[in-house]
């Protein structure tokens, strides 16, 4: 089966939505669909129609988009008990949908059968095979998904195993396992499977896991190793409850691990844009710990660690992180010894010499920093402009004379409104600034802006897109040291500043002043200021 073609079947639009905080608006489902098709997904179910207005709307609208390759596929159930197939109004919108596939749902567990449809078993029986006949006599392709699938097989394995029979009788292509609660463990899985293969012979299998047990990726791909052909899942692990089998883990698994044959394979490359770029629309920060295209999968920060990969990447990397569209990073914190330090120099573009007194000083000036507060391990730019101030003599083309940050309630307009005021030196003349907002660093923020837009117009391309905000020594409550760390970017890249102090506004202001500084620096050296 190492030769056989693996299908990705991705429900993120569907079954990803199910996910608590996860929601797409008609045009942001277009964006991804067209994403997902240049990718090299196989099937894309869109929704279940008639659910709601907006899956209805999204089965409109995506018969404008010219796919070149992924099968739009609609989400629905059997027939209901007692209703004549082409008289229940579901299947007539699953008709309706006009998509050339459709993912149908039934029953594989007699508890569902009995407790939940309250028909029988021999009547359930029927529902499946009477929609899939009719729907594949519709000209759609249908997959069918065997809910509960593991639960059921293992109360009653024969009762299991007919219920795919009867999809396979009435035309199924696909005959997907579903551990619609995500509490079936690994050996299980690939036991079960391997038994529907040798049962079902010609039928090909598919798995549909969610990762309520923590173990999606592991029974998914126990699964292909068992013979499906067929994995559904969604794109970052979004779905109901814990959520669904990642396809971002999976995918590169089946590929580089397992030496399997997809058809996204050649854009595999691509894989991290694509999990960064669905989290942008479902306004989801990515997760920083994601295997393969998180920023941390290749992420080094003992000293040790750091030399043995500078010598010999693989050694501390279970792929090329540039496979995925990732990359090698070097975190610099009190950790860090002289060969951290040099493949981060060397990352951001200094030459170092490992015995260079240089080093030596900025090793030195680097942990002492860290032992007031400062933390480089996602400040990059602030990190680059230490280096530069620190081996290169590089100085700010402004400095700061001067803040002054207040704010103030206006109880009868039931708002806090700030105000701050900001006095710059740049090109040798003084100029002053003063600006309001909500709060106090929105304000220092657009204060700094409009002293420094006139003279270096590229800061008005920065905006601050995130603030965070950590306590140090917190025993010491409301004196303690606070370490702000802010991410900006002017639409194209994305950059990280840090600042630290026992005054949450002067931290603010260290971090704000390195943004801007950086942009500049930037420019510096592309010869532009």
């Amino acid at each position: 089966m190492s030769d056989s073609l693996i299908h990705i079947f991705d429900t993120t639009l569907r079954d990803g939505t199910q996910g608590e905080g996860i929601s797409f608006p008609v045009p942001a489902k277009l964006r991804i669909v067209e994403k997902l098709d240049q990718f090299g997904v196989d099937y894309i179910e869109g929704g279940w129609p008639g659910s709601n207005p907006r899956d209805m709307s999204f089965f409109e609208a995506v018969k404008q988009v010219d796919l070149k390759h992924a099968k739009i596929v609609a989400f629905g159930s059997t027939r209901r008990s007692k209703l004549a197939v082409e008289e229940d109004p579901q299947v007539q919108l699953l008709i309706e949908a006009e998509t050339p596939a459709v993912s149908l749902f039934g029953k594989s567990w007699l508890l569902h059968v009995e407790e939940i449809l309250r028909t029988t078993p021999e009547d359930n029986l029927r529902m499946i095979e009477d929609t899939v006949r009719f729907l594949s006599e519709s000209n759609r392709e249908v997959i069918y998904d065997a809910e509960h699938f593991f639960d059921g097989y293992k109360d009653n394995q024969e009762y299991a195993l007919n219920t795919l029979e009867a999809a396979f009788r009435g035309g199924a292509s696909f005959l997907a396992l579903c551990d619609t609660n995500g509490g079936t463990l690994v050996e299980e899985v690939g036991a079960i499977t391997s038994h529907v293969r040798e049962r079902l012979g010609e039928a090909q299998v598919g798995i549909h896991a969610h990762n309520d047990s923590g173990v999606g990726v592991a029974v998914s791909l126990a699964a292909v190793r068992s013979g499906a052909t067929m994995v559904q899942g969604t794109l970052n692990g979004f779905g109901e409850r814990i959520g669904n089998a990642n396809l971002t883990s999976i995918i590169p698994n089946l590929v580089i691990k397992l030496g399997r044959e997809l058809n996204c394979k050649p854009n595999l490359n691509k894989l991290r844009d694509l999990s960064i770029f669905v989290d942008d629309l479902a306004n989801h920060p990515s997760n920083p710990k994601e295997p393969f295209v998180g920023a941390s999968a290749f992420a080094h920060k003992g000293g040790v660690h750091a030399d043995a990969a500078a010598k010999v990447k693989h050694s501390y990397e279970h792929i090329e992180p540039e496979l995925v569209g990732n990359r090698t990073r070097v975190l610099v914190s009190d950790l860090s010894g002289r060969a951290s330090v040099l493949m981060k120099a060397r990352e951001v573009g200094f030459d170092l010499e490992s015995g260079s007194p240089e080093l030596k000083k900025f090793l030195q000036e680097l942990k002492e920093l860290e032992h007031r507060g400062y933390e480089y391990e996602a400040a990059d730019a602030s990190f680059k402009l230490l280096l530069h101030r620190f081996l290169k003599g590089w100085k700010a083309p402004f400095r700061l004379v001067g803040y002054r940050v207040a704010s103030s309630r206006q109880i009868a307009l039931g708002r806090t409104i700030s105000e701050a005021t900001v006095k710059l030196e740049v090109g040798g003349e003084e100029v002053h600034t003063v600006a309001e907002s909500h709060g106090p660093v929105g304000a220092l923020d657009h204060a700094i802006r409009k002293a420094l837009e006139e003279a270096f117009p590229a800061i008005k391309q920065v905006r601050l897109i995130d603030y965070n905000v950590r306590i140090l020594e917190n025993r010491k409550g409301a004196d303690a040291t606070t370490r702000v760390f802010i991410e900006s970017t002017d639409g194209d890249a994305i950059w990280g500043t840090v600042g630290a102090s026992d005054n949450i506004i002067d931290a603010s202001w260290q971090a704000l002043k390195d943004s801007m500084e950086y942009v500049l620096m930037r420019e510096a050296e592309n010869g532009e200021v």
